[in-house]
């Protein structure tokens, strides 16, 4: 499955468990758009951030979701890079494994 696919599979399960809790999705999204408020960090260091993490607790849809994002904000693929060799450094073989999915994503998404 292509990472365009698993994002829109992704995207299709969350519509499914928005419609069975309203709650989840209000609560989530003003978490998002709180965090995503402020000034000091510009919105693609903030999805460095999130994807760093997201690789970090090995979440794949997370992965697919942040590089989109990352993409949407201006990110490039040198800075996803560096962002993934400070993630291996900290997270070793583990990481590894997601930071090559990231990248993998990256390339996919960036050739459709």
């Amino acid at each position: 499955m292509s990472w365009a696919e698993k994002n829109e599979s992704m995207r299709e399960a969350l519509r499914a468990l928005n419609k069975a809790n309203r709650n989840i999705p209000v609560g989530f999204g003003a978490m998002s758009k709180a965090a995503m408020e402020g000034d000091a960090l510009d919105a693609k260091t903030k999805e460095l951030v999130a994807l760093a993490i997201a690789i970090g607790v090995r979440c794949e849809p997370c992965v697919g979701f942040h590089v989109e994002a990352l993409m949407k904000h201006g990110g490039t693929r040198e800075e996803l890079s560096e962002m993934l060799a400070i993630g291996v450094q900290m997270g070793g073989g583990p990481v590894l494994m997601y930071a090559a999915k990231a990248l993998e994503c990256w390339d996919e998404l960036s050739n459709a």
